[in-house]
């Protein structure tokens, strides 16, 4: 495991990130067990295990069934989709969804709903939540919407974020709503017919207006405003915003560190700016290589022959542990997303993934699961309850299963600190025992 930098007093050091990942994402439970009739079931013998984080850990699925622009539907039939598949399963419990307009959307009218859709409904079906991404963007623009005029870009645009929100409402309610305002107005020169509405607009009056049409197609959905400048233009943004009443709910931070990774300082720096706003804060779109750092400044080519390497892999692992362990520690954040899952058609063909081409787990990927699926994660514990049907653990936040000789039951770890539990058991079915 990689070093901490840092004195013994500092927020970076392994011993100040062990004790507030147990402060904040931990909790000291009294666990209450019921019989089936109600009452205090004393002394019996139970067994807790969770079965899925609160925290979430999620990468982009843009390889679930194949490449994110492929027109056929969603399949885990070819061995190397059903490997990213597995291995997506294992680990993660977090998804972000392909919603680029270019792409989604390419010819009008006609969209990728059904193979999003069925993606989703996969990771539904395998306990994995969904988030959407992006509603509105300046880049990956449909080429039909660049050929029509300005005025009748926005109510396109807000058709379109009450189209999908609305559509795959209780399926996907998590979304970035708008991705990259910061540089939005004069990107690429100003030529995009986003950036030309946002300067019509401003960068606040767009983002009031697309939150709203959000809200109002989905009110119970999570609202995310996601940019990858993460100093002060973006802080100043965000108070513009909120003072105009824009309802952003969680604040998204991305880190491509395609060019060289950028430590703990920089990270605990980020958070430390953006946690005073009290929102939530999730790191969506994470990047540390497992080979040669990036040299240029073209952000849209691919790269051929850009490969991950053994001692690249061992550094890749190596920061991951510390950056994870850093953030997992921060109680303003709520998710990490990596970017991508794999090395097969990664962004740029860099060596970003967690796992390689041919879908092999990286040291990356099993330092993650290390610290996931073994030290951040509670049980099964066998535990015996006293005369009142109390028995006492701690546990890491998220979703948990109790089984007994009587019955089974769940239970949810929402909050750390103390945290009293009742659970009554449910039959057991007819010949099963614990």
């Amino acid at each position: 495991m990689t070093r901490s930098p840092g004195t013994e007093d500092s927020p970076l050091c392994n011993e100040a990130v062990d004790r507030r990942i147990q402060r904040h994402r931990t909790a000291e439970v009294v666990l209450t067990v019921l019989d089936a009739a109600g009452r205090p079931a004393a002394h019996a013998s139970v067994t807790v295990e969770m079965v899925r984080h609160r925290f979430l850990f999620g990468c982009n699925a843009f390889g679930l069934g194949g490449d994110v622009f492929a027109p056929d539907g969603f399949s885990t039939e070819d061995p190397l989709n059903r490997l990213y598949a597995e291995r997506y399963a294992a680990l993660l419990n977090y998804a972000t969804l392909p919603f680029y307009w270019g792409s989604y959307e390419a010819r009008r009218g006609t969209t990728n709903e059904p193979r999003v859709r069925r993606m989703a409904e996969w990771c539904r079906d395998h306990g994995i939540a969904t988030k959407g991404h992006p509603l509105c963007w300046h880049e990956g623009e449909p080429t039909w919407l660049t050929e029509l005029p300005l005025a009748e870009i926005e109510p396109l645009q807000m058709a379109r974020i009450r189209r999908e929100c609305g559509g795959f409402a209780g399926l996907v309610d998590r979304w970035d709503v708008v991705n990259e305002a910061v540089v939005m107005p004069g990107s690429q020169g100003g030529k995009p017919v986003t950036s030309q509405l946002c300067r019509k607009l401003g960068q606040v009056g767009l983002l009031k207006k697309c939150f709203a049409e959000a809200v109002k197609a989905n009110p119970d959905a999570v609202l995310l405003l996601n940019d990858f400048v993460t100093d002060q233009r973006f802080a100043d943004l965000i108070r513009e915003c909120l003072d105009a009443g824009v309802r952003i709910d969680v604040i998204g931070l991305q880190s491509h560190m395609h060019t060289g990774y950028r430590g703990a300082e920089w990270a605990w720096e980020v958070c430390e700016r953006f946690a005073p706003f009290g929102k939530p804060l999730h790191f969506t779109e994470l990047t540390i290589l497992s080979g040669a750092p990036k040299t240029d400044d073209d952000w849209h080519a691919h790269h051929p022959g850009w490969d991950s390497t053994p001692e690249g892999e061992e550094r890749q692992a190596a920061q991951v542990t510390e950056l994870y362990r850093l953030l997992y520690s921060h109680p303003a954040v709520e998710a990490v997303t990596w970017w991508d899952f794999s090395d097969l058609s990664a962004w740029q063909g860099a060596p970003a993934g967690l796992i390689r081409k041919d879908m092999s787990p990286k040291p990356a990927y099993e330092a993650l699961m290390d610290l996931v699926k073994r030290q951040w994660w509670t049980g099964p514990l066998r535990l015996r309850t006293d005369e009142n049907g109390n028995a006492t653990f701690r546990g890491y936040l998220g979703a948990y299963t109790l089984e007994s000789r009587d019955g089974n039951a769940s239970f949810d770890l929402a909050k750390p600190g103390s945290a009293a539990v009742s659970v009554g058991v449910l039959p057991a079915a007819p010949g099963r025992r614990s």
